[in-house]
């Protein structure tokens, strides 16, 4: 492997501009919690990386590299890997999409979790038809949709794999078996949450008898995963969702002592991916593709930068080598206008028809042309959704609602191939409850709280229906954003990003295009960069990022501002002229192993 030093003095004058919040100022809860900023170089490679969101998970996808595997094949290790060593963001127990590049064809992977068969509309409404606490809906059974990753994954292989699917298994198994030492991000979020130790199985897996969690170095075995990664090494992923383990799951979920769910034997032998045509839409010499519907990821990230276009102040963006007010305002008035629409239209499209009979409606130039007019140099107070196309919606619009955690990845091979995967299972460590895979061993994998996603009130006062609501078999709206960018004129793969973090995935994808294709800087400089972005409501600012005069210039505009953690976890490997450049984010435990 080879190495350059990115230029780490941005970073540093970064840090050194911090300001200090007021102690009084309301923080919007965070997908994961905080756990510092480390300094990073960019990672220079001739040919092949995997960039993951954990040491271990990458050196696994490296390792398939290395036997000659292809991206399909890392990506498998690496999310194997990830179940273990990250098991608050992502897992066998939730669901993903995989945006594959072949050199000549782009397919979109959707394995997102589906409701089961026994719900309804008033999923998460009490019995006077008012909405749960957000808290209270996570924890226990009822939050849990059908896992779709294995099947998906599966599926991928078969169609784009080399090595057998057994031995993408193997580093997995090894590290579940030997142990793995606890890093310090896990063990922060173990000590702060405080619903994963009311579950009996987790207890005694992540804490020790005191009710602390496992000190930072402790080896963490996990027998009972390794003994459900080896049944599914060798029988595939059918046994994931027949048998022994697929009753263990739904009697975990159906036995919840307060929140029991729906989901049945039956829905799990039902599931069934998706393969999904990409979205690509062009913006300025390049050509983003990302993923179409269900995830409201892709649209969202182009409508902005399309409506940037047309509202970016003039002048320079960055000002002492971060986003200055002016453009911050713009970017702030174009994404309400974004998640205006994405409130409005986007939902399963197996459920919902999209505008104007096609999504590229709302990327279409004359569209963004029109809704980029409503920017003006004062904050709106509230943005309504477009009319693309010109014809009304019969959708109400869903009121915002927290997403919460995922973890990203992106692989590269020798062969030219890209994966781009973005993985979840919601909130941290999901809806807390581990399963031992019916193996009666220790440990096992948390499930998905997934169904939050969805809209706990299904209609409006007038009630027409969100398009986002409950329904049977449907699978929930995501922010997810796994990227791939191609250079227009010559078609050339130039750029593989995606991030973890709720609705912020959106902006924490836009801000790593612009960053790279933008603003002339490295991937690790992108990902370096201060976060920022609204979702509807106040504008967000990574906490202790921006200097205090920017806060105040932006207030005087009307915008109502607020500080956050906002603990992004981007990847990106980016097209050099020596290779590829791999960044991972400064906020958490990433790396990038390649040669």
């Amino acid at each position: 492997m080879r190495c350059r030093a990115a230029s780490t003095a941005l970073l540093a004058l970064l840090l050194g501009c911090a300001a200090t919040p007021a102690p009084d100022v309301v923080r919007p809860h965070q997908p994961e919690a905080a756990t510092g900023l480390s300094q990073r170089s960019a990672v220079l490679v001739r040919e092949q990386a995997v960039a993951a969101a954990h040491p271990l998970a990458a050196e696994a996808g490296w390792r398939m590299l290395r036997a000659g595997g292809t991206a399909v094949d890392a990506a498998i290790a690496a999310q194997l890997v990830l179940t273990l060593v990250e098991p608050q963001s992502s897992g066998i127990g939730g669901g993903a999409f995989l945006l594959h590049w072949d050199g000549r064809r782009l397919d979109a992977w959707d394995g997102r979790e589906t409701a089961p068969a026994a719900v309804d509309e008033r999923l998460f409404l009490d019995a006077q038809g008012r909405p749960l606490p957000f808290r209270e809906a996570v924890v226990g059974g009822l939050s849990v949709g059908t896992p779709g990753v294995m099947r998906m994954l599966e599926a991928a292989h078969r169609a784009h794999g080399r090595l057998p699917w057994a031995q993408l298994f193997e580093p997995a198994i090894a590290l579940a078996e030997e142990g793995f030492p606890v890093g310090e991000r896990l063990h922060a979020l173990l000590r702060s949450d405080e619903h994963l130790r009311r579950d009996p199985a987790a207890a005694v897996y992540f804490y020790r008898p005191d009710g602390h969690p496992h000190p930072v170095g402790h080896r963490l075995r996990n027998p009972a995963l390794a003994a459900v990664l080896r049944t599914l090494a060798r029988e595939g992923a059918d046994a994931f969702y027949r048998g022994p383990i697929a009753r263990s799951i739904v009697a975990k979920v159906r036995s919840h002592p307060t929140r029991p769910g729906y989901l049945s034997e039956a829905d799990l032998a039902a599931y069934q991916p998706r393969r999904r045509e990409a979205l690509c839409s062009p913006w300025r010499t390049w050509r983003l593709c990302g993923f179409p519907p269900p995830s409201s990821g892709h649209l969202a990230i182009a409508q902005i930068l399309g409506m940037l276009e047309h509202a970016a102040p003039p002048g320079p963006v960055l000002v002492t080598g971060q986003p200055g007010p002016d453009f911050l305002h713009a970017y702030a008035e174009a994404s309400r206008l974004a998640f205006a629409d994405r409130a409005q239209y986007v939902a399963d499209p197996d459920f919902v028809t999209s505008p104007a009979g096609h999504w590229t409606s709302l990327l279409s130039p004359a569209y963004l042309a029109e809704r980029a007019r409503l920017i003006g140099p004062r904050a709106m107070q509230r943005a309504h959704p477009g009319r693309p196309g010109g014809r009304p919606s019969a959708w109400a619009p869903q009121p915002e609602a927290p997403e919460r955690g995922t973890s990203h990845l992106s692989v590269l091979d020798r062969e030219g191939r890209a994966v781009a995967l973005t993985t979840t299972i919601e909130d941290a460590f999901g809806a807390r409850l581990l399963v031992d895979g019916g193996t009666g061993r220790p440990g096992g994998f948390l499930l998905n709280n997934q169904l939050t996603d969805f809209a706990f009130v299904p209609a409006d006062a007038d009630g027409r229906p969100v398009a986002n609501r409950v329904e049977p078999g449907k699978r929930p709206r995501s922010s997810m954003s796994p990227t791939l960018v191609f250079d227009r004129a010559s078609g050339e793969l130039v750029l593989n990003v995606g991030s973890p973090g709720g609705s912020l995935i959106i902006h924490y994808t836009a801000k790593a295009l612009l960053g790279t294709l933008a603003w002339g800087l490295d991937a690790q400089q992108a990902l370096d960069l201060p976060n920022f972005g609204t979702t509807g409501g106040p504008l967000l600012l990574e906490e202790g990022r921006f200097p205090p005069g920017t806060l105040e210039a932006l207030r005087q505009r009307g915008h109502t501002v607020r500080e956050a953690p906002m603990t992004s976890g981007a990847q990106a490997l980016q097209r050099h002229p020596r290779g590829w450049l791999g960044g991972a984010d400064p906020r958490r435990e990433g790396a990038v192993r390649g040669e």
